[in-house]
């Protein structure tokens, strides 16, 4: 009688177990058990960043994430020569549609094979409201004269973010450039003049006339120029698809070419350009897509060695 009862017991403990696992939610890791992945990200939606961590299955020499129409370079992360696992920032731009978006990891080996899976990011949906400014007309309809220099500033922009330069110059969390607090968020849709205009791709921050800009992580110098829209302009790059923009200064103190450490001070807050007073405006591009700086800060703050 012990026995068919002790059977009876171990019947029903196994009954239980079934109905748990069944009734646990599905794991967002990829395709491959082999493989181990996971994010963290203030949210999943449009403008924001997420952290991934990858560990692979065996040694990688280089890993990246296809995905959201581009490609993100990840860095090895772990102690000196005992690296094994990866880390890699996703930008998901504004433009990205709410759904399951699959990233696909693609690994080289020492040897030179590939290996691969898959994670799949669900982003949800975000509105983002509307502002409404007024400023100079020849920023809005701009003099025939100015266009041919809008358009050849517009490529070199362009052409710098496209680029990825294959080191990692970061470290770490990154600072706010200016101790102020944000004016404006990213994303609103602007309409200057009556006349509707592309989102804001980036982030105002409060700061009076003269306020030191400081670099918020490693970067070189990539763009120290005026422009026609947004005035005297910083570009930094911070490696691996990775730039910070600082636009509408009184004054560049940095130079094009120039490796400028965190905190080193790039410039001062001013109102030169498309404004309607002075302030900074800080935009990031990851691998092109255009991210929330302030989702970048949060991400990092102490999720780095």
């Amino acid at each position: 009688m012990w026995a068919y009862r002790l059977l009876w017991c171990l019947v029903l403990v196994a009954i239980s177990w079934v109905a748990r696992v069944a009734e646990s939610p599905a794991s967002p890791a990829s395709d491959d058990p082999a493989w181990e992945v996971s994010h963290i990200a203030r949210s999943v939606q449009p403008g924001e960043v997420v952290l991934l961590t990858v560990r692979p299955p065996q040694p990688l020499e280089r890993l990246q994430a296809q995905g959201l129409g581009t490609t993100f370079s990840f860095f090895p992360y772990g102690p000196e020569g005992e690296e094994k696992a990866w880390k890699g920032l996703v930008g998901i731009d504004l433009d990205v549609l709410p759904g399951n978006h699959e990233l696909n990891l693609l690994g080289t080996q020492s040897e030179g094979g590939q290996v691969s899976a898959s994670y799949i990011l669900a982003v949800k949906s975000k509105r983002f409201p509307t502002r409404t400014l007024t400023v100079e007309e020849n920023y809005v309809n701009p003099p025939a004269e100015e266009l041919a220099r809008i358009q050849r500033e517009g490529q070199r922009v362009a052409s710098i973010f496209e680029a990825v330069s294959p080191d990692r110059l970061w470290d770490e969390s990154f600072l706010r450039p200016v101790p102020g607090p944000p004016t404006s968020n990213f994303g609103k849709r602007s309409i200057f003049n009556g006349q509707p205009r592309s989102p804001h791709g980036g982030m105002d921050f409060r700061a009076g006339e003269g306020t030191p800009v400081k670099a918020p992580n490693t970067g070189k110098v990539v763009l120290a120029a005026n422009l026609y829209f947004a005035g005297n302009v910083v570009i930094l790059d911070h490696g691996l698809g990775l730039y910070s923009y600082f636009a509408h200064l009184s004054r560049i103190t940095a130079s094009e070419g120039e490796l400028v450490s965190k905190g080193a001070v790039v410039g001062h807050v001013g109102a030169t350009g498309r404004v309607t007073g002075p302030h900074l405006h800080w935009s990031l591009r990851l691998s092109g897509a255009r991210v929330d700086p302030l989702s970048l800060v949060a991400v990092l703050s102490g999720n780095q060695r």
